[in-house]
């Protein structure tokens, strides 16, 4: 079984972040609610509880039976994980007099500690807590401090558990990718042995096993997840993967084409399905945000299934779900009540009594497109900016009709091939334009117009969660401006968004 390290999520804004440093480092890890976890098996070398928005000295606060991994395997305690350990325990956890939030200077008390082997004198980093330790148990052994914190990082004298009331994986903490090696590599002895390449071999044959000669059928959008998980299976069962293009009429500019021929070139058993006219009809009159999405979903459902069940013997369906969503749906809150209509957890009709697949549910974003470069699969998939499920329908504001996606589908491949002209692709997460219902005044030669505007959205982001708007060039927005409207009949103005992610959200819709 694969190595791995075990994360108890006390709700903190960080927790996945921990995650995502553990396997930067080459190390399997997971995130269990602290209060729904597996038991500790043999492959798992360590735990670590997270942070938490609770104070350990409420009533309902989050708590844990420590004795079951105190001892057991190596721990470590970051910032409420700290805390808990040192109430529990039978030390002091006292309000803060100053909110300690933001940059702080590491004292190393113990500079023999494991756990802080290689880190700088006065090395930066990261408090967020309005808690601290001020007495810490007989039996704890304080290995650093910061100017306003006595007990910034302990050890639990004969045994392998460890406590910090900082955040070593955010940025801030400039050294906190060398503490969390210390703690993964050379604390839990972990090998650092799980790649890519690793995954890739591993899950084909875990699929061969799953699967045998079962046939599975897969929606596929065109986009990164669905287009690797379909490939991991394919490359698992060969033809007994029926794969199901839909073009909903929403796409961009004949992406349904290239991204078709694209899987065939790739070997993929795919069939396009033109259902534009069908999800058109569906959209007739609406005009609410969530309306449309909920009409876009059934016609989507009630295409797949058609097409499905024209494939005899099917016995399962794949899907692209990836680890941000599995997370999602089982934090320590419950399903989050912002999961949008379109979410891929849970996607499927009742009527349809498939088995799930879903290869790629243990991955980040990041680790998808690095498994999809070892597969082989072509950059230009790989590199797509996130498209929205429901497509334009929700980057055109107000009701939707044929007309309107065709002047959108013009305007966004201009801005997009801009973009790629002026090698501004890759600096950016997401961009697309958004078609909204106003119309403004404008004079082209002689003629006084009356047509409609255009926004052009474009962001930064790591994940999609936070995103700042992209600070492109402004010879490029005067030229992209210039070319979509002498190009595009039926727009007259163009601005650009420059609102971030909060308070707004990417897309419009």
């Amino acid at each position: 079984m694969t190595e791995q390290i075990l994360i108890l999520d006390f709700g903190s804004q960080y927790t996945q972040l921990i995650a995502r440093r553990v396997r930067e480092l080459n190390v399997y890890c997971e995130i269990h609610p602290y209060n729904n976890f597996p038991d500790l098996t043999p492959n798992i070398k360590g735990v670590i509880l997270s942070g938490s928005p609770c104070s350990v000295r409420d009533d309902d606060a989050p708590r844990i039976d420590l004795d079951q991994f105190r001892k057991v395997v190596p721990v470590l305690g970051v910032c409420y994980g700290a805390q808990l350990m040192a109430q529990e325990l039978g030390g002091d956890v006292k309000p803060s007099q100053h909110r300690e939030y933001g940059r702080a200077r590491l004292v190393i008390d113990d500079t023999d500690s494991s756990l802080l082997a290689g880190l700088s004198e006065s090395s930066q980093v990261w408090m967020s807590h309005g808690d601290t330790i001020v007495r810490a148990p007989n039996n704890f052994h304080v290995i650093a401090s910061t100017e306003s914190v006595k007990v910034a990082a302990f050890k639990i004298e004969d045994e392998l558990t460890y406590g910090i009331q900082f955040h070593p994986e955010v940025t801030h903490t400039t050294e906190g990718k060398k503490l969390m090696y210390n703690f993964v590599a050379k604390i839990c002895g972990c090998k650092q042995d799980w790649t890519a390449e690793s995954f890739v071999e591993q899950t084909i044959a875990n699929l061969r096993k799953k699967l045998g000669n079962d046939k599975v059928v897969m929606a596929l959008s065109g986009g990164v997840d669905s287009t690797v998980a379909a490939t991991l299976v394919h490359q698992a069962i060969g033809p007994n993967l029926y794969c199901i293009f839909v073009d909903n009429g929403l796409l961009r500019k004949d992406e349904f084409e290239e991204v078709l021929h694209s899987y065939q070139d790739m070997g993929l058993n795919i069939k396009g399905v033109d259902s534009k006219s069908h999800f058109y009809q569906s959209l007739d009159g609406l005009s609410e945000p969530e309306a449309k999405r909920k009409a876009i979903g059934k016609s989507f459902i009630d295409i797949f299934d058609q097409e499905a069940h024209l494939i005899e013997e099917v016995k399962w369906l794949g899907q692209g779900t990836i680890y941000p969503d599995v997370i999602e749906s089982v934090s320590i809150n419950g399903p989050s009540a912002t999961i949008k209509s379109h979410h891929n957890v849970g996607g499927l009709p009742d009527f349809m009594k498939l088995k799930i697949v879903e290869p790629l549910n243990t991955l980040f974003k990041d680790e998808v497109r690095a498994v999809g470069r070892t597969l082989g699969i072509d950059e230009k998939i790989l590199g797509r900016h996130p498209f929205p499920g429901p497509g334009l329908a929700i980057r055109i504001l107000g009701e939707i009709t044929p007309e309107k996606v065709a002047i959108l589908q013009e305007v966004d491949s201009i801005f997009i091939g801009g973009l790629r002209k002026w090698n501004l692709y890759k600096d950016v997460w997401q961009a697309g334009a958004m078609l909204l219902p106003v119309q403004s005044v404008g004079v082209m030669g002689d003629e006084r117009t009356y047509e409609s505007v255009v926004a052009l959205r474009a962001v930064t982001s790591v994940d999609g969660m936070t995103a700042d708007w992209a600070h492109l060039p402004y010879e490029f927005l005067a030229e992209v401006s210039n070319d979509i409207i002498n190009r595009v009949k039926g727009v007259n103005r163009v601005v650009y968004d420059i609102s971030s992610k909060p308070p707004a959200t990417i897309e419009w819709e």
